[in-house]
C-alpha cells in the first residue's frame, strides 16, 4: 500500500504526483483524483484569498487515522493527500486526492469518503479574505456535514 499525507505551503504539483503515483505502483486498474481549488466569489463577496491554518502533527495524524478506516472499507493500492495552507490566491489548488485501487467502484467511494473528511472534519481552520478588506472564518456547511454522517452506516 503506497500512501502519502503532506500539508504544505508550496503549490500542489499534480502532475508530479500522478507521475510518482503511477510509477510507484502500475497493478491498478483505476485511478481517481479530485483537486479543490480557491473560488473567487462565496456569501456574493469577491474573495481575494484563503488563509488556512492547522495544528502540524494532529492534523497529520487524523488524516493518517482517517486512511486507515478506508484502507478498512475498501481495497486500495495507493493513497495521496496533499493539502495546503497559508495564504492561497483564488484559482490555486487548496487540496489534492488521488486513490487507486483494481476497481473504479473502490477508488471513487474511497475518494469521496476521503474527501468529504477533509471538508467537514480535518482539524484545518480556513478564513476567507474579501475585497475591501473583510474576513471571515469558514464553518463545514450543514449540508457537508449530512454528507459525511452518511458514511457512518457505511464504515466509521
Amino acid at each position: 500500500m503506497n500512501v502519502l499525507v503532506q500539508i504544505q505551503e508550496d503549490s500542489i504539483q499534480i502532475e508530479k504526483l500522478l507521475w510518482q503515483a503511477t510509477k510507484s505502483h502500475q497493478d491498478f486498474g483505476a485511478q481517481v483524483t479530485f483537486t479543490g481549488f480557491v473560488r473567487q466569489h462565496d456569501h456574493q463577496k469577491t474573495i481575494t484569498h484563503l488563509e488556512i491554518q492547522y495544528y502540524p502533527d494532529v492534523t497529520e495524524g487524523e488524516i493518517y487515522r482517517i486512511i486507515a478506516v478506508a484502507q478498512k472499507n475498501w481495497l486500495l493500492d495507493t493513497i495521496l493527500v496533499v493539502h495546503r495552507v497559508g495564504k492561497i490566491a483564488v484559482g490555486e489548488p487548496i487540496v489534492f486526492v488521488l486513490t487507486q485501487s483494481k476497481h473504479r467502484a473502490e477508488a471513487y467511494s474511497a475518494n469521496e469518503f476521503i474527501l468529504d473528511y477533509l471538508k467537514t472534519s480535518a482539524p484545518f481552520w480556513k478564513k476567507e479574505c474579501f475585497e475591501h478588506g473583510t474576513e471571515h472564518w469558514v464553518q463545514a456547511k450543514q449540508s457537508d456535514q449530512v454528507r459525511f454522517q452518511s458514511w457512518d452506516s457505511v464504515c466509521l
